[in-house]
C-alpha cells in the first residue's frame, strides 16, 4: 500500500471515529498530494493519471509539518494557545507518515561521509556537499539543520 493509499484509509478510519482532528489533518494533506499531483501533470513530470512516487508525498508532508510549526510561533506570539496546540496536535497526525528523524550525531555522520564523497576541504564546497547529502537525508532531517552541520563542518 502506497502512502496516498495509507492517507485515505486512515481519513477513512479517522470519520468512522469521529476523530475530527485526525479527519481534518488527513484531508488537507490528501489535498495538497492532489494539488501537487495536478501541478506536476500541468508541468509535465509525471503522465496523466499517475499517481505521485511516495519520496514526492513525504515531501509535501514535510512541507505542511514546517507550515505548521512555523504558525505556531506566530500563535504563540500573538497569544493565541489554543490555536498553537491544534496545530501541535495536527503536527503529530502528519508526523505518522514520515521516516524516523536522525539525530544531531547521525545528521553529523552523514555530513562527514558527504563531505569525503564530495572532497570538500573549503565552506566554497558547501554546494557540492549539499548536493550530494540531501537526497540521503530528504524527509528526515531539517534542511536548516544540515546546511549548518555542513557549515561547521567546512570551517573547521
Amino acid at each position: 500500500m502506497g502512502l496516498k493509499e495509507q492517507l485515505q484509509a486512515d481519513m477513512r478510519i479517522a470519520a468512522k471515529g469521529r476523530d475530527s482532528l485526525a479527519l481534518s489533518a488527513l484531508r488537507m494533506a490528501i489535498a495538497a498530494v492532489k494539488n501537487r499531483e495536478i501541478e506536476a501533470v500541468t508541468r509535465k513530470e509525471i503522465p496523466g493519471g499517475d499517481a505521485l512516487p511516495d519520496e514526492a508525498i513525504l515531501k509535501v508532508i514535510v512541507t505542511m509539518v514546517k507550515q505548521r510549526r512555523e504558525a505556531i510561533e506566530l500563535y504563540v506570539k500573538g497569544n493565541r494557545p489554543e490555536l498553537a496546540a491544534k496545530e501541535e496536535a495536527e503536527i503529530a497526525v502528519l508526523e505518522r507518515y514520515l521516516p524516523k528523524g536522525l539525530s544531531a550525531a547521525e545528521i553529523e555522520a552523514l555530513v562527514r561521509e558527504a563531505i569525503a564523497e564530495a572532497g570538500a576541504k573549503a565552506p566554497s564546497d558547501m554546494g557540492r556537499v549539499m548536493k550530494t547529502l540531501m537526497p540521503k537525508v530528504a524527509g528526515r532531517a531539517d534542511g536548516k539543520v544540515v546546511n549548518e552541520t555542513v557549515r561547521r563542518l567546512l570551517a573547521r
